[in-house]
């Protein structure tokens, strides 16, 4: 469900383009990338130069620092999300005792695993998380998004701008999260460090400092669950963990780290997708006055497609990676049992044999395949709720507030897998 979102857009204009910092050799077997920076402030301000020049190659490349094949184009990056002999293969860190609880969040997740036990995880959570209870929570979202625009007009009266991460776009999904989960309102502000702290994990070498933090949130955030989920189980209510305590399959029910596993990678990739989908297309928006005015004048009209467009356009998730559990070709290339390779969402969004205009934002773009929620079975679970979300938010926003603008400019998170912004301040 990461793939969706997880959990989960800024563009060009004003930026300097990437200077060339990789160069190809070409191996037996295929290309072989030799440098491309994943941690360059540079690549990672403004990456798709660099992911337009790999897709040039029309077939995955070897990434010779992190040993993973590289799907740029669309037809790859599909292929490599929808084919079963590529498998989420969750490698537990070591040592044990260090990184325990952070282990069997991922490998008792739906994220994380492969049929059978993910044909067991996903349709017992569909029976928990399904189309009813996410339509029940729209007067929720409508309820919440108001509450928030309340308090925006509150800031604005008090300093003449506020930050639509801050006080919108982060708030908004947590809070609707929370709900479904069951969360008491007071314990709220826990839920977002415990998230980003864990969700650092999964940028390219992550930094000590960032692990023990991961680890320390980990423990902290599963233990909170499971306190909740035994007081659930003593007293049910209509919440999601009420839920999946209960649902049952064939005799089968989530044992007590699945169910756990499962409400943290809700949390986790639920509002990461949301907070950056929302923020990165904003930003892009906003940089757009054309695209700006067409919205303003049909916020509601445009809405869906609207979403679709940020997602496509600067994708919130840029790398998934999978495991070949056998020997498989992808693009022409012969991936070997136990290499990995990686669908790179946001470069097969800006693919020119699949998008027309694919480097202009469009809100008005349909058909628009974008697989920024991922593709096969490991499509996000949770993206009919995002979608909700966003596109109940943001006409409201745009509809509150006709003349906004950049106060300043955007500050972008550190990170090239999870793509997002840290702060956007706006005026009106």
């Amino acid at each position: 469900m990461r793939s969706c979102f997880a959990h989960i857009l800024v563009l060009l204009t004003g930026l300097h383009l990437l200077a060339p910092k990789y160069e190809f050799n070409r191996p037996l077997g295929g290309y072989s990338l030799n440098v491309i920076n994943f941690n360059d402030a540079e690549f990672i301000e403004n990456p798709y130069p660099a992911l337009a020049e790999l897709r040039k190659h029309g077939k995955p490349v070897l990434h010779e620092e992190t040993g993973l094949y590289l799907a740029a184009t669309y037809q790859d990056a599909n292929a490599v999300l929808r084919n079963r002999s590529l498998g989420r293969i969750f490698k537990p860190r070591q040592p044990e005792e260090n990184w325990n609880t952070f282990n069997w969040l991922h490998s008792d997740s739906l994220l994380d695993s492969e049929p059978p036990k993910h044909t067991r995880l996903r349709s017992l959570l569909v029976k928990a998380f399904n189309k009813n209870k996410i339509e029940s929570l729209r007067p929720d979202v409508e309820r919440l998004t108001q509450d928030l625009l309340t308090k925006i007009d509150q800031k604005l009266d008090a300093t003449g701008t506020f930050d639509v991460i801050e006080d919108f776009a982060e708030p908004l999904p947590v809070k609707v999260i929370a709900k479904l989960l069951g969360f008491p309102d007071e314990d709220e502000h826990l839920l977002r460090p415990w998230s980003q702290a864990i969700v650092k994990m999964y940028e390219v070498n992550p930094s000590e400092e960032t692990q023990a933090n991961a680890q320390k949130a980990s423990k902290e955030f599963a233990d909170y669950v499971k306190s909740l989920m035994e007081e659930r189980k003593r007293n049910p209510g209509t919440d999601l963990i009420s839920d999946l305590a209960a649902v049952e399959e064939d005799g089968q029910k989530l044992n007590a780290q699945e169910l756990i596993a499962t409400c943290v990678l809700l949390l986790n990739a639920g509002h990461e997708a949301s907070v950056n989908g929302f923020g990165n297309g904003f930003v892009a928006l906003m940089q757009r006055p054309g695209q700006l005015e067409l919205l303003r004048n049909n916020p509601y009209e445009l809405a869906a497609t609207t979403i679709d467009e940020f997602i496509r356009f600067d994708a919130p998730l840029h790398l998934f990676e999978r495991t070949a559990t056998e020997e498989v070709e992808i693009g022409g290339v012969t991936i070997k049992e136990g290499q990995k390779i990686a669908a790179l969402l946001g470069s097969a969004n800006r693919d020119e044999a699949t998008f027309e205009r694919p480097t202009e934002m469009d809100i008005t773009r349909d058909p628009n395949p974008q697989i920024g929620f991922g593709a096969g079975i490991h499509f996000c679970i949770g993206a009919p709720l995002a979608r909700m979300e966003m596109t109940t938010s943001l006409p409201k926003l745009i509809e509150k507030y006709p003349n906004l603008k950049l106060a300043s400019d955007p500050i972008r998170r550190p990170g090239f897998v999870l793509r997002g912004y840290e702060s956007i301040s706006v005026t009106t």
